[in-house]
């Protein structure tokens, strides 16, 4: 029996999803699934051939031009030519912040998954500072304040970003029950900010580990992942950041800070694909993450800042703590160490994938209560069974995706807005039915644990939550 699904509105116009890779693929189906819209007005832009195999067994209309600076504006300018419709953007190498500028020009609502730039400028620079996503977060920022309000644009709208701004709220919520605090959920952000300051809370980790695995080993090299390689590499490449809080006393050697926008983040001198920090899951309790920059760090600790930017009250420090599969693991100890990227790339599909689990969720910790880990435990099996195209990984994006394109449609005229300003119940409603098990977790562990005796580090034993701590000598 065919299974009925919510339709949570009609999407008049053209759908245009740009970029056909893993999430791509996977936001296909919850879009076919879960709106109203005329099939033969949905366009792909996907410049590899490697999908049009795909596309074309499925009849979908393809553009296999690839958007560049140069040409953006016609191609999509020729693909809403009434100004109606979605732009779906889940591609590499192309700038969000022209496309989403573009789509506001014409009336058009607009979402991504990351604040992405232009082909070539990762590695084409060797200011480090202007290759943070502070840097691309804060150029999205600037056109906010320049231009508020409008047709709406989602920023930042997947898994991590995204999803798990959402999951700071509701973990928020339950520590506060949990501590016999009487509260509601605050309506705007300086409530928000407040009930974290009011809690104890001194930060958060988004701590991710992905236990899925096939039974081929790896080959040399490959670079294996459980999503865009690309994006992966990207971003491991960055400089390391985090969100910087008011609680820490220590400062790191090679630490910057920046001198304009929202003074909410900092960045290292090294790349964040090989910093490592202590942190903890459910699963390994335990763990190493690799500090890879993402928009939530500085989003997050921006949007719970109480007080004066340069100066505040109370801010939280906030980073990503990832641990990738095991593959992608070993891909990045090769790529590293042969100091060049690898020509293969592969992304585990979920027919390959035999076991194992994505592990994403917020580690809110310093508070009365140590710290708990709230967030999604899908298994790429369950997965699998949900919806076709993707495995746990994709689904925790796509299904994000799905969330943020309802709230646009719901929200027409809300301008460029993060996940942190979104109505986190709403998005988790559509949402939660992809997700698995929606769990929170207390525990004991702090990074002071994580400890060699016969190695001893320069550590603050007086506040176990110091990122001096966190960060792995």
């Amino acid at each position: 029996m065919t299974q009925d699904y919510p339709v949570y509105g009609r999407i008049e116009g053209h759908i245009v999803i740009i970029g056909f890779g893993s999430i791509g693929k996977g936001v296909w189906p919850l879009i076919e699934r879960h709106f109203d819209y005329d099939a033969d007005k949905l366009t792909v832009i996907e410049p590899d051939a490697r999908q049009a195999k795909f596309l074309r067994q499925h009849k979908l209309h393809h553009v296999s031009t690839a958007l560049t600076p140069e040409n953006y504006r016609e191609v999509l300018g020729e693909l809403f030519p009434d100004g109606k419709g979605f732009c779906v953007n889940l591609s590499v190498d192309t700038s969000s912040l022209d496309i989403m500028t573009f789509c506001r020009e014409i009336g058009v609502p607009y979402i991504d998954t990351v604040a992405e730039p232009w082909a070539g400028y990762y590695f084409g620079t060797t200011d480090n500072a202007a290759r943070t996503n502070y840097a691309l977060r804060q150029m999205v920022r600037d056109e906010k304040a320049r231009n508020p309000g409008g047709t709406t644009a989602v920023s930042c709208c997947g898994a991590n970003p995204g999803m798990v701004s959402w999951f700071v709220k509701e973990a928020l919520l339950r520590l506060a029950a949990d501590l016999g605090r009487e509260v509601t959920a605050p309506t705007d952000r300086d409530g928000w900010a407040r009930l974290m300051m009011s809690l104890g809370v001194k930060g958060v980790h988004i701590a991710e580990r992905d236990t899925q695995a096939r039974r081929v080993p790896k080959p040399r090299g490959t670079f294996v992942n459980t999503w865009s390689v690309e994006g992966f590499i990207s971003e491991g490449f960055q400089p390391a950041e985090l969100g910087w809080g008011t609680h820490e006393t220590w400062f790191p050697e090679n630490g910057h800070r920046h001198e304009t926008g929202c003074q909410a983040g900092i960045w290292l001198e090294r790349p964040g694909a090989i910093t490592r920090v202590h942190t903890w899951c459910p699963t390994p309790g335990p763990q190493f993450g690799f500090l890879v920059t993402h928009n939530e760090a500085i989003s997050i600790s921006d949007y719970y800042t109480v007080g004066d930017a340069a100066n505040p009250e109370f801010r939280p420090t906030c980073h990503y703590a990832y641990h990738p599969c095991d593959d992608a693991v070993l891909s990045l100890h090769e790529m590293f160490g042969s100091g060049r990227q690898q020509t293969r790339h592969h992304i585990l599909s979920e027919d390959e994938i035999v076991e194992g689990i994505d592990e994403l969720g917020v580690l809110i910790y310093g508070h009365e209560k140590n710290a708990m880990w709230y967030g999604s435990r899908l298994s790429n099996e369950e997965a699998r069974d949900l919806v076709p195209y993707q495995n746990a990984t994709g689904l925790q994006v796509t299904s994000a995706v799905l969330a943020g394109m309802v709230w646009a449609l719901e929200n027409p005229g809300a301008g460029i807005v993060e996940t942190d300003e979104m109505d986190h119940a709403r998005c988790l409603e559509i949402q939660r039915p992809y997700l698995g098990p929606v769990e929170a977790h207390y525990t004991d562990w702090t990074p002071l644990q994580d400890r060699w005796e016969h190695f001893p580090e320069d550590i603050d034993e007086t506040d176990p939550w110091q990122f001096r701590n966190v960060l792995a000598t």
